[in-house]
């Protein structure tokens, strides 16, 4: 018997959700990639062969996932559904609490992966140019995105990261 077979991880076999008006969060996505996109030319220096490739972020407790291509000129995210996914280089999985704090820098990406938390499948090389290019971006993501929707946005943000604090704690 394999590994995985022995312990199976959660992280797996994500059980699809309900079907969501993804279209709704479209404008918001694509508003979110082309600002971090601008704001951040150099960024894509760091990805190499990456650039233009197309990646699944997949955060398993949520009903869809991101289809990512970091391009500087046609920069994409968009939410779709499970059940058709573009092709990828990578897919990153894991909890949405998990991955929001690896883009806000208050996790480590190799502890996650090591205790199973986040799966990577794929072309690590892939992810790990993703992540360095991420690494390149000063300050927080989460918020900056955060910021592009005002105090709602910040108050959310700061809604998530106290979920995330009291996740932490209950682990311990």
């Amino acid at each position: 018997m394999s590994d995985a077979e022995l312990h199976p991880s959660p992280l797996r076999h994500p059980r699809p959700g309900p079907p969501l008006p993804l279209f709704l969060l479209q404008p918001i996505l694509a508003r979110i990639v082309r600002r971090i996109a601008a704001e951040n030319p150099r960024m894509f220096n760091r990805l190499g062969p990456w650039v233009g490739r197309d990646y699944i972020i997949d955060p398993v407790d949520m009903p869809f996932v991101l289809h990512l291509r970091p391009d500087p000129d046609a920069p994409l995210m968009r939410a779709v559904s499970r059940r058709h996914l573009p092709d990828h280089v990578a897919r990153i999985s894991g909890r949405f609490l998990d991955l929001l704090e690896l883009v806000d820098a208050d996790l480590d990406g190799d502890a996650l992966f090591f205790s199973r938390d986040l799966v990577i499948e794929g072309n690590t090389e892939a992810v790990v140019s993703l992540r360095n290019a991420l690494d390149d971006i000063d300050g927080s993501i989460a918020e900056r995105v955060a910021d592009m929707h005002g105090a709602p946005g910040r108050a959310t943000l700061a809604a998530l990261r106290r979920m995330a604090e009291r996740k932490k704690v209950n682990r311990q």
